[in-house]
């Protein structure tokens, strides 16, 4: 596993893209409800806040395993958000 600066950065351009994914979809698609789509960006905002506090967290014992949970949550949870992007229609 990667250190705790690769992890953050990972988090950072997953979601990064995510929210750039739903700019440009927004962009594209101008004349339909963008309340969708700005859902999808506060999630992917409460999710980087939430995986960036677990990765800050300093009483974990096993940190390798712990960051391993985080990156696999990270992949779960950035899957699920390209998949509201696709079905944004």
């Amino acid at each position: 596993m990667a250190n705790k600066r690769d992890l953050k950065k990972d988090i950072n351009y997953v979601l990064g893209d995510i929210i750039e994914a739903v700019y440009v979809w927004q962009y594209t698609n101008s004349d339909k409800d963008p309340k969708a789509s700005e859902a999808i960006i506060d999630e992917a905002i409460v999710t980087f806040d939430e995986l960036i506090e677990k990765v800050n967290d300093r009483k974990v014992e096993n940190k390798k395993a712990h960051f391993k949970a985080i990156n696999t949550e990270l992949e779960e949870k950035g899957r699920a958000l390209i998949e509201k992007i696709n079905n944004l229609g």
